[in-house]
């Protein structure tokens, strides 16, 4: 339930620390957004403009304080044959689109599907992430001066080793600050911000995107806007639960899907592509100390303060100090115990973490890889629900009578097993059937039902089902033709 104490507390309640963490990822975010305009093939200020509209409005409307959403190389992706096809305006309003689709989601309480992902991809996508994290540094470090890697590790020093001094100023700001003076004042020959692309000089200004507006529009757009909306919501809300794991607070999913929602439908209307939460800066951002809104807030505020104000001294910014907080962030964000863990955790939790992981960095494609680690679970979990299945009998004194006692869930896994414990050959006048310690989920477990009752009734068997429980026995009167006329004839082949 929204509260407005609680709402204060979460803008004012660590102001210096999400000030100046706000900064930091505001510097961080700078090189990250002109490579993912390039990635999607438009100017840099789509992506800058973006990142610091995306993140000014999550930090308002979003349900996960202290998370960093901007522009993404994971959206990005998703954009470039549109843009190559179409152009720029078509970006727009997929953009525009794919916003109302996160908003629906988050008014139909989608978040809580995250409830459907395992510990086990969860594992998966941050170690794939910190994987990705790290390729993507290596073009910085391949090909350059040597004086590069001299750099980065004294970033690294300065950025591991500060907090002993203290840590009442963020160590990645630190690093930028010394790295940026040293660069400047020696006159070093290194890759700079300013290299990576041109930074907008001038505010963005409202503009409503050039197309026709009809349906053959809205199906040029549509699997574009569907694709964003999907693959940003699932980004988001898996970084929000690694936030959450993080900080130890709580996060409000299906507000988190309206406010990445509402930021990429504004966000389009100022020139800026979609995006969503960026686990690489959510991490800088919780390192450096932020954890309110006012953290992600400032981060927008300051990206678009310095590319605009700032752009002369930002360009000088040497790469090699933003490499070396994204090692860092990838260091920190990998889960070293999940390696130890592979021999004493379960065989198919480690199956799962590993395919996840090797889904996400063979494709580069966050969602392929999280979508096959949920569907490996699915398929362990059902193969290990299908095993705890029995179906145990008595016959009566007489001879003439014998009740079947079923155990266990009965679903299109355990189906065929099911059928398979009953002996239809048997000479008997009564058969009862005992699924009071079972369950009956789907409609291969009803037509299971169905052909049991149905074999013994063509032996001439008398057939009783006892113990359905009201959600068994609502699934089996929908869909059971046992009792319907010419069921015995059907199965008799008459």
């Amino acid at each position: 339930m929204f509260s407005i104490d609680a709402y204060r507390q979460q803008w004012f309640g660590n102001i210096r620390a999400d000030v100046l963490a706000g900064l930091v990822v505001a510097l961080a975010l700078i090189p990250e957004a002109i490579a993912f305009s390039i990635i999607a093939g438009v100017d840099p200020k789509v992506g800058l403009y973006a990142s610091f509209s995306i993140a000014v409005i999550t930090a308002i409307t979003g349900g996960r304080p202290g998370m960093i959403s901007a522009a993404t190389a994971a959206t990005a992706v998703l954009m470039v044959t549109l843009v190559k096809e179409y152009g720029l305006q078509y970006l727009l309003a997929a953009t525009v689109l794919a916003g109302f689709i996160q908003i629906g989601a988050g008014l139909l309480k989608l978040g809580y599907v995250m409830r459907f992902v395992s510990r086990s991809v969860m594992t998966g996508f941050v170690n794939a992430l910190a994987i990705l994290i790290f390729m993507a540094q290596l073009p910085e470090l391949i090909g350059v001066p040597s004086l590069t890697y001299v750099m980065v590790a004294a970033g690294l020093a300065i950025i591991y080793l500060f907090p002993f001094v203290t840590k009442s100023i963020p160590s990645p700001l630190i690093c930028i600050i010394v790295l940026t003076t040293v660069s400047i004042a020696l006159g070093l020959d290194l890759r700079t911000v300013g290299d990576m692309g041109e930074l907008p000089s001038t505010l963005p200004v409202f503009l409503i995107p050039d197309i026709p507006l009809n349906l053959e529009t809205l199906m040029i757009i549509l699997p574009y806007s569907a694709a964003v909306a999907a693959v940003g919501l699932l980004e988001s809300l898996m970084t929000a639960q690694i936030v959450d794991d993080l900080t130890d607070t709580p996060s409000d999913r299906n507000q988190e899907c309206i406010g990445q929602g509402v930021a990429n439908t504004a966000t389009a209307f100022i020139g800026g592509m979609a995006g969503c939460a960026m686990i690489g800066q959510s991490m800088i951002n919780v390192k450096s100390g932020g954890r309110g809104r006012l953290s992600t807030f400032c981060a927008g505020i300051f990206l678009l303060f310095m590319i605009v104000v700032l752009g002369e001294w930002v360009k000088q910014i040497p790469m090699a100090a933003l490499v070396a907080i994204m090692i860092m962030v990838s260091v920190g964000t990998f889960s070293w115990s999940s390696i130890k863990n592979l021999k004493d955790h379960p065989r198919s939790s480690s199956l799962v973490m590993l395919a996840t992981v090797v889904s996400v960095v063979f494709t580069h494609n966050l969602a392929i890889g999280v979508l096959a680690g949920v569907l490996l679970s699915g398929i362990f979990f059902a193969w290990k629900i299908a095993q705890i299945f029995r179906v145990t009998s008595t016959l009566s004194e007489d001879g003439t009578a014998r009740t079947y006692v079923v155990e266990g869930q009965i679903f299109f896994a355990s189906a065929d097993d099911f059928a398979a414990g009953f002996d239809f050959k048997e000479a008997l006048e009564k058969v009862t059937i005992d699924v009071s310690r079972a369950h009956i989920w789907d409609i291969s477990s009803v037509a299971a039902l169905d052909m049991i009752v149905l074999k013994f009734r063509r032996e001439g068997a008398e057939v009783k089902i006892v113990g359905l429980n009201k959600a068994s026995e609502t699934i089996v009167d929908q869909l059971a033709i046992h009792d319907k006329p010419g069921a015995l004839e059907k199965l008799m082949g008459h």
